[in-house]
């Protein structure tokens, strides 16, 4: 592992925050956590696994934008009156859980909902970079306690 972290330091951060942040199953925490061990700078290192997650996470967003129409229509047969009153009830209440799209298993899909209702993009990225920010920030000042 330290041959990885000593290699390609920054950019396999984020790369794999990157891929993290998509519907591919991996984590990134492990390569914030041993940088940071090896003495990288710990601002940085939160600060460009926050940028490729976010990122991924704009990927996410951009497949539900363009792609819902698909999803909705054709994979989940959805009624364009349901879509709207969801629409409606999203935009109302459930686009604050987009500060939760760093949690395992349900950010994606999180994300991927926010594209297919069509949050707005500045929304979209205050409440992913905050949540996303947060969780890196939060890694990083657990792994600088115990050290």
């Amino acid at each position: 592992m330290e041959e990885l972290v000593g290699q390609y330091d920054l950019v396999s951060l984020f790369v794999l925050s990157f891929l993290a942040a998509t519907l591919v199953p991996v984590g990134s925490e492990w390569l914030l956590s041993a940088m940071i061990l090896n003495g990288s700078e710990p601002v940085a290192v939160v600060l460009i696994a926050t940028a490729g997650n976010f990122l991924g996470a704009c990927t996410t967003y951009g497949i539900g934008l363009w792609g819902g129409p698909f999803l909705v229509r054709r994979l989940l047969r959805i009624e364009p009156q349901t879509q709207a009153r969801a629409e409606r009830l999203y935009e109302r209440y459930g686009v604050w859980s987009l500060l939760f799209s760093w949690l395992p298993v349900v950010g994606d899909p999180l994300c991927l909902v926010g594209g297919v209702l069509k949050v707005g993009f500045l929304r979209f990225s205050l409440l992913v970079l905050t949540g996303k920010i947060v969780r890196y920030a939060a890694v990083a000042g657990v792994i600088g306690w115990f050290v």
